[in-house]
């Protein structure tokens, strides 16, 4: 299916690894010229490699003026913003018992300020394309995991952005909505189950949990929905909730344990 994204611009935030990467790789395979932003070279590199119409900026996000010189940087290469993928962020463990406010604080800089920051400074450029805003959220927003205080706040709150953005931009016709994972499989992830002395024995333990087919979504199913959103086949979809989660949060399930995403 031609989505229609042939040479359209897209920043996707924490675009060279992770779910990001799936992102960033799904656009370039449509057509569309990825513009990747994140600050981990080795990574950013690797994918940089494989997708030749891709620009990578390295930038750690969270501040306003790091936000400022990435939409400049954009709109100076290329003159246009198509799509924003807001995606970057880490499930850091600050809770409420095992935490401080000031990590409660610096967390949500690194979570969730970026969000705002980088889509006000390309909400102009959105409005004259008419283009698409899509927020990675994450399903502890709405069943909580414990211990992840910080992160939670920050996931809750980008859905809150997702329906006021939405409202905002209606006359413009800018279509802002989120997708919600639960457990997606990424190198992190692994990572995290390789950490435990049974790492099979884990994964098991979290996926009966997931209800369609008990098994981790992957990448590329959270990134076909993305570029669903960022195309004119969604061209009446707006202020939604997406959750591509094997059924994770609404049907029956039990809180799986521990996990990352």
């Amino acid at each position: 299916m031609d989505l229609g994204l042939k040479d359209k611009v897209v920043v996707v935030t924490g675009g060279s690894s992770g779910i990001g990467e799936g992102i960033s790789r799904a656009l370039h395979a449509e057509g569309a010229i990825p513009i990747m932003v994140g600050r981990n070279q080795v990574k950013a590199d690797r994918v940089r490699n494989d997708l030749v119409r891709a620009l990578v900026i390295f930038m750690q996000l969270g501040s306003p003026g790091s936000c400022e010189e990435v939409a400049e940087e954009v709109l100076q290469l290329y003159g246009r913003v198509d799509g924003l993928v807001n995606n970057a962020g880490v499930n850091d463990g600050i809770g409420l018992e095992k935490g401080s406010p000031e990590q409660f604080m610096d967390s949500l800089i690194h979570n969730l300020h970026h969000y705002y920051h980088l889509t006000h400074y390309l909400v102009d450029a959105l409005k004259e394309s008419g283009g698409s805003i899509v927020n990675i959220s994450s399903k502890t927003a709405l069943t909580g995991q414990g211990g992840t205080s910080a992160y939670a706040a920050a996931k809750g709150a980008q859905l809150a952005l997702t329906r006021e953005w939405a409202v905002e931009l209606l006359p413009y016709r800018v279509r802002v909505n989120a997708i919600v994972p639960a457990e997606v499989m990424t190198p992190l992830y692994r990572s995290w189950l390789d950490s435990f002395d049974d790492p099979d024995a884990q994964q098991r333990t979290i996926e009966q949990h997931i209800p369609l087919e008990n098994r981790m979504t992957t990448s590329k199913e959270i990134a076909d929905m993305v570029l669903f959103l960022l195309s004119e086949r969604s061209a009446h979809t707006t202020g939604q909730f997406m959750f591509v989660d094997g059924g994770y949060v609404h049907l029956d399930r039990a809180l799986a344990g521990l996990s990352k995403t």
